[in-house]
């Protein structure tokens, strides 16, 4: 029986600040409509998580409201941005923002045991950290893959891996920084995910590169202007369902909700600051 999953990501949650609460609403109301087996937020869930800790409580509230199984994985407006991203935006990860996070949101990686799969969630911040919580991610990611067995492997994280290519050398916070993705790679010895699925960019992208399904989830809230982001994929909102079978198989769809309106972020400089 084929395990469907509904991915959300960069939902950017606030009750102070509550631009984007109304998309989330309306994907929620088609959400329980399609009754997926599980909704994953891929992350940043909230606007300002990392410094404000009300963003935290009502996004986790906004979320139990769907009234469906949710997991969640942080994002850098959750949890602070990982310690090797060039520029911070936001405050760099550190044990209190990482213990507020769980306190509220629970797990920061986990997985998932379906028919013919393991679906793997992690801690995209984690990777280049030098928190405890950082080497317990990577031994649970050697234990997932050790145990996989004849099951195919489905990674959910917040930042995509990469562009075009693992061997990318570019620092850019956009994609996961060459050191860190290649210590993850290697943690995941002889097993080639068969599906690694991100939000972060705010675009809709699918693609094949070395055996694997790179799918980047777009925000259910906003789009980046052109000016200030490259365009990837697809730039409006919606969120991304992925059927997983028995046999190994899979596909994935952008999904798009009637009446859920694709806002630019440049038209609201309250939430940010003007870009």
């Amino acid at each position: 029986m084929t395990f469907r999953i509904a991915q959300i990501s960069d939902t950017h949650l606030s009750d102070t600040k509550p631009f984007f609460v109304d998309n989330f609403v309306r994907v929620g109301e088609a959400l329980r409509r399609s009754k997926p087996d599980l909704v994953i937020n891929s992350g940043d869930m909230t606007l300002d998580g990392s410094a404000c800790e009300g963003d935290l409580a009502a996004g986790r509230a906004l979320h139990d409201a769907l009234g469906l199984p949710v997991r969640f994985l942080p994002g850098n407006h959750d949890l602070g941005e990982a310690q090797d991203a060039p520029g911070h935006h936001e405050p760099p990860i550190d044990a209190g923002r990482h213990a507020r996070y769980l306190a509220h949101f629970g797990p920061d990686w986990w997985s998932v045991e379906v028919p013919g799969w393991h679906v793997l969630g992690l801690n995209a911040l984690l990777l280049g950290s030098d928190l405890t919580a950082a080497i317990q991610q990577e031994a649970a990611i050697s234990a997932a893959t050790s145990g996989l067995g004849a099951r195919r492997l489905a990674l959910f994280l917040h930042k995509p891996l990469f562009d075009r290519s693992a061997d990318e050398p570019e620092i850019t916070g956009r994609f996961v920084n060459p050191a860190s993705r290649r210590r993850l790679l290697d943690s995941l010895g002889t097993v080639t995910p068969a599906l690694v699925a991100c939000g972060h960019v705010h675009q809709y992208r699918a693609r094949e590169s070395a055996g694997t399904r790179h799918v980047w989830c777009t925000s259910t809230g906003f789009v980046i202007p052109d000016r200030l982001q490259p365009r990837y994929g697809l730039k409006e909102v919606g969120y991304v369902e992925h059927d997983l079978r028995p046999d190994g198989t899979h596909d994935s769809r952008l999904v798009r909700v009637p009446g859920v309106p694709t806002l630019n972020i440049a038209d609201f400089p309250e939430a940010y600051g003007p870009v």
